[in-house]
């Protein structure tokens, strides 16, 4: 009889409790539908407004061709306003040029840094100098262009008997800046690989050095050139630096010394002193599209590489 009660007692308490449960998971329910709204609303109106900039900056651009022909704006070297001559390979060459060499400069750095605090460094190193290299990242632009124009222009300027601005110093200062972000996600990626291949490679009689050089890091290579792309990105964005630096003359280099100017430093020295839909205008609204879409390309490309390790 006592069980009988219980049972009774037991499943009368349940059916008491039951509509609460049920208001409660209704609650929930309605919780999770409004943030899931709330993130698709976000994320489209973060695709809406990248996709207006990419239309409004093309359709300004494109009005470019109405007095310019695309071949005299992207291969003719004479960039004169004043005479209605707009030839932009110059600013495209140089930009490409100076990217090109601040990879070249900072890719053995910081594979090198990557692979010291990934393998060799104790963890209180580690730990000192992780936060230590992200540092570098929040350092403003302007102060890396300020060291930049009282230190190493003087200096090669006294090295090479020139005056010092150019291609070289802005690559310089360019790797500097993207150093820590190569750096953090290589070693990221050097850390996130199985444990078992270094064994196996310890194991099979190779050395620390080789097991790095030929085993941990052709492993890690698909994070490593993720690193190197996003580095990428951020010295063909970069304008403050670059223009206190690199001389903005608006003629094709002969060698990294000779003062240019990209595209970023053409845009921002040019646009103040334009009328908003002149074909001056146009054209600085052309080379923005031009960033856009080399910085669009290099986001495929790490797609494109992350999904063929995703496979592998």
């Amino acid at each position: 009889m006592n069980s009988i009660v219980d049972q009774l007692t037991s499943a009368k308490s349940d059916e008491k409790n039951r509509p609460v449960i049920t208001k409660w998971t209704q609650g929930q329910h309605r919780q999770d539908k409004i943030m899931r709204w709330i993130f698709v609303g976000s994320a489209a109106l973060v695709s809406a407004i990248i996709f207006s900039i990419i239309v409004f900056v093309g359709m300004q651009g494109i009005k470019t061709f109405q007095g310019v022909s695309p071949i005299e704006f992207f291969f003719s070297t004479d960039w004169t306003p004043g005479q209605n001559k707009f030839g932009a390979f110059p600013f495209l060459y140089s930009t490409l040029l100076m990217t090109l060499v601040a990879v070249v400069i900072s890719v053995p750095l910081a594979l090198s840094g990557a692979l010291f605090m990934a393998k060799i460094a104790p963890k209180w190193m580690r730990e000192i100098m992780r936060p230590a290299t992200d540092l570098f990242v929040g350092i403003p632009s302007v102060v890396y262009g300020l060291i930049g124009m009282t230190v190493i222009v003087p200096a090669l300027g006294k090295i090479t008997g020139g005056v010092g601005y150019g291609i070289l110093p802005a690559a310089i200062i360019l790797a500097i800046m993207i150093l820590p972000t190569i750096l953090s996600i290589s070693e990221d990626a050097i850390r996130s690989l199985p444990g078992r291949l270094e064994e196996a490679s310890l194991a099979l009689g190779a050395t620390r050095w080789q097991t790095m050089w030929r085993v941990l890091l052709p492993a890690a290579r698909p994070g490593i050139l993720t690193a190197i792309i996003l580095g990428m990105g951020r010295a063909i964005g970069e304008t403050m630096a670059v223009f206190m630096v690199i001389g903005n003359s608006p003629q094709m280099p002969k060698s990294l010394l000779d003062s240019t100017t990209v595209l970023t430093t053409a845009i921002v020295k040019d646009m103040g002193n334009t009328n908003y839909g002149s074909t001056w205008n146009n054209a600085l609204y052309l080379m923005a599209l031009l960033l856009l879409v080399i910085s669009l390309s290099l986001i495929l490309i790490i797609r494109i590489v992350a999904k063929r390790s995703e496979l592998k």
